[in-house]
């Protein structure tokens, strides 16, 4: 069907490197912490349990039951971490009787006598290419296809989940154009793997083959002994949703045994075709970064070098000659700059950040945060960057006193907790809104909102006062050189030297570091595809931190040379303009790859690319300032001043 041949063609463009594996993660070839291997002896009920609808065309995910499907007496919510309520999973039990090793044929789950209300729901949400979600054994149940864009080489990829129902037209036989149809069949197939060493079998493979059967039967129908299906051995056309009336959900089980070891079960999902582009895209970025590492180190040593040499042998030889460069602003550069309270919040939050993403991706490493602990990666970042309020404050209060503001101190404290957080919580609030506004399970519960809420104030917040605490206790060493009373007057700059030119053209080079693997990213978190190639991402990540710290080192050295000592926020902003271009980014992709047209999908595209692209620009803004602030202080250090 053109639906699968779309799926197809995304993910041919949306592949994610299964070669990076090899890089990302022992962790196929281990257990995980708190997923452990579960074995079920032949006839033993396995459970199946139903999870979230999702559509890559509105990005609003539903609860299973939102729609008219056979639902239990008895709904029981399985417990979900706070990762799993912030992505809007809501994991419950379903009607589904599976036993081991047991296979079932048209076997019927319930009938139901659909309203006119309903069968529009379905329609509208087959319009809107939903898919549905389930969980067996804490495998995710995916379609398969075989993806044989390589001639001689054809590849089993999954799907995850599997489409609700289709449009009709003219290609699919037995359908009408533009008239939506029900999947109200489904075929499951579980592989299993048996061992002699452990008893029983562990499930190592969930694939469903969803379909539409109009379902036909003789006799009246009768729930407690339902009548048997002469629609089963095929014949019957597909389920349209046109009229109300009665809909017979049925189900087909097949065991399969499978070679596959429990601790490799993962791999088919997290192979996703094209790995080739990964890899390419990475060591051409690598290879870019790597030759301008060696440029700019090149430059600035040997540049350096001459500087050094040029200034001390004057001092030496007493000549009494002009100073030029940027040793003349010696009795500037470390005037405090305008705004220090705004600039020491920002550097605060930012190493916040910073180590809240080096220790999430140094366990994703590791294999601690794989698909398989759902919500592990979200609950993780929230709860490292709660506890990162401690360095946080600690760098914020010491260079406020380090620039002579340490006064406001408690003032400086109480922005560092609440600042940038405040930005994004009420714009994650004010999305959150319009969420529920849509009724989607994505919507964040307002338990989940206090227990946020609890994090920052109850924890965050004390932490940053602690390490605001030690901060300020710490001795501030003194400047390499004096501060003159009276400022120098800032010659006139030639036009690239102008503060908005270098700022514009210093944010290029970074997020040229980290572009193509961005693309991923947004593929996984946009099109809702595993993302399992941490291993890619901590190298690109490495990139970035040294793009950011060089770009910034070269645009402040050319900056003091041309006299003008106003770095502190210049370089701030020369690497965290790269953020800026992460946000025109964002726009391209969103026109050029989502099929989202809902405004509430769209705004929820926008707010949370801004909640990126701010803690982008923090980020990289941190980087490059340290950079540059250890720099001023090395080079003033070394040459003789009167």
């Amino acid at each position: 069907a053109d639906n699968m041949a779309r799926h197809q063609q995304q993910r041919k463009h949306h592949g994610i490197a299964a070669a990076a594996l090899l890089l990302a993660a022992p962790a196929a070839g281990f257990y995980l912490p708190g997923v452990a291997p579960q074995e079920y002896a032949t006839g033993a009920k396995v459970e199946l349990k139903v999870n979230k609808l999702t559509s890559t065309k509105t990005q609003l995910p539903y609860e299973y039951y939102s729609m008219p499907y056979c639902k239990p007496g008895a709904i029981e919510n399985v417990a979900e971490n706070l990762g799993e309520v912030l992505r809007g999973d809501r994991i419950v039990n379903s009607l589904y009787d599976l036993r081991m090793g047991v296979d079932e044929t048209c076997k019927v789950l319930c009938r139901k006598e659909l309203t006119t209300d309903e069968v529009q729901l379905f329609s509208l949400r087959v319009a809107e290419e939903y898919r549905v979600h389930w969980i067996l054994d804490n495998l995710p149940a995916a379609t398969k296809f075989v993806d044989d864009s390589v001639p001689g080489e054809p590849v089993t990829v999954y799907d995850v989940g599997f489409p609700m129902g289709f449009k009709g037209s003219t290609e699919i036989p037995s359908t009408e154009e533009g008239v939506s149809y029900l999947n109200n069949h489904v075929a499951v197939t579980i592989k299993y793997h048996k061992d002699p060493s452990f008893e029983g079998s562990r499930i190592v493979g969930f694939e469903v083959e969803p379909s539409s059967v109009k379902h036909a039967y003789s006799g009246a129908w009768n729930d407690a002994s339902p009548p048997k299906l002469t629609s089963c051995s095929g014949g019957a056309g597909p389920q349209p949703l046109t009229k109300p009336g009665e809909v017979v959900f049925t189900y087909d089980v097949k065991w399969e045994h499978s070679d596959i070891k429990w601790a490799s079960r993962w791999d088919t999902y997290l192979l996703m075709g094209d790995e080739q582009i990964h890899w390419f895209s990475i060591i051409n970025s690598l290879m870019i970064v790597l030759f301008l590492s060696g440029m700019v180190a090149m430059i600035m040593m040997r540049t350096l070098h001459r500087d050094f040499q040029r200034y001390n042998q004057l001092d030496v030889a007493e000549e009494v000659e002009e100073e030029t460069g940027w040793k003349l602003v010696h009795g500037d550069v470390f005037r405090p700059p305008a705004n220090p309270m705004l600039l020491c919040v920002s550097t605060g939050t930012g190493s916040q950040i910073l180590g809240m993403l080096m220790i999430t991706m140094v366990f994703a490493v590791l294999g601690f945060l794989s698909p398989a602990n759902r919500g592990g990666l979200m609950t993780a970042m929230v709860l490292l960057f709660v506890f990162m309020g401690v360095p946080a404050g600690f760098l914020s209060a010491h260079l406020l006193k380090t620039l002579k503001g340490g006064a406001h101190w408690k003032q400086n404290t109480v922005l560092t907790a609440t600042l940038y957080p405040g930005i994004v919580f009420t714009i994650f609030f004010v999305l959150n809104f319009f969420i529920w506004g849509e009724a989607s399970s994505g919507a964040v519960p307002f338990g989940t909102l206090v227990a946020l809420l609890l994090l920052w104030f109850g924890i965050s917040t004390p932490l940053v006062f602690l390490g605001a605490y030690f901060g300020y206790q710490r001795k501030v060493p003194d400047f390499p050189v004096r501060t003159n009373q009276i400022p120098r007057q800032v010659p006139e700059q030639v036009w690239y030297m102008q503060p908005a030119f270098s700022i514009v053209v210093g944010g290029v080079l970074p997020f040229g570091a980290v572009f193509i693997e961005l693309f991923f990213i947004l593929s996984s978190i946009w099109l809702h595809q595993f993302y399992y190639v941490f291993g890619f991402l901590f190298l690109v990540f490495v990139i970035l931190v040294i793009t950011c710290a060089e770009i910034t080192v070269v645009m402040c050295y050319f900056q003091l040379c041309a006299e003008d000592y106003h770095w502190w926020w210049r370089s701030f902003l020369t690497s965290g303009s790269s953020a800026a271009y992460l946000f025109l980014y964002s726009i391209f992709y969103f026109a050029t790859k989502l099929e989202i047209e809902k405004f509430v999908s769209g705004l929820l595209f926008f707010g949370y690319m801004a909640i990126a692209s701010l803690i982008f620009f923090v980020m990289t803004g941190t980087i490059g300032f340290y950079a540059c602030y250890w720099f001023v202080w090395k080079i003033f250090a070394a040459v003789k001043v009167d």
